[in-house]
């Protein structure tokens, strides 16, 4: 038992070394890519305009309910997201054109960012000042 012991350390110690040895011959750890602009389509702007492809409606995660409105919408740089309608009715439809904010709905998966109320072919809330 002790001798199988021994012969593992040994096997570890050795692998470890041929690793450093790996690394150093390839000048270090590979460099870690940076993936926060790759996730944000609405990377560094405050706002964008986009054209709307399909009203979807999504529903929320546990432990809230109901059904949120959403709208697909491919933005002018080329890039399609899913964003939220906020606000109770619209008159959205497909080939409106609608401007976009980033900003996370956080009971609906992958829908991060919101259209802007009042601007383009959006209308604002009805009944609010």
């Amino acid at each position: 038992m002790a001798k199988t012991l021994k012969h593992f350390h040994i096997n570890c110690s050795l692998w470890r070394n041929n690793f450093l040895q790996f690394l150093h011959e390839r000048g270090g750890p590979p460099k870690r890519r940076s993936r926060s602009n790759d996730k944000k389509p609405i990377s560094g702007q405050s706002c964008f305009k986009g054209i709307v492809l399909k009203l979807v409606i999504r529903h929320p995660k546990k432990p809230n309910s109901g059904n949120r409105k959403c709208a697909i919408v491919r933005l002018s740089n080329g890039k399609e997201i899913c964003a939220y309608i906020p606000g109770v009715g619209h008159n959205l439809q497909e080939h409106s054109h609608v401007l976009v904010e980033g900003g996370r709905r956080r009971d609906l998966i992958a829908v991060r960012a919101n259209i802007v109320r009042g601007k383009l072919d959006c209308a604002p809330v009805k009944g609010r000042k």
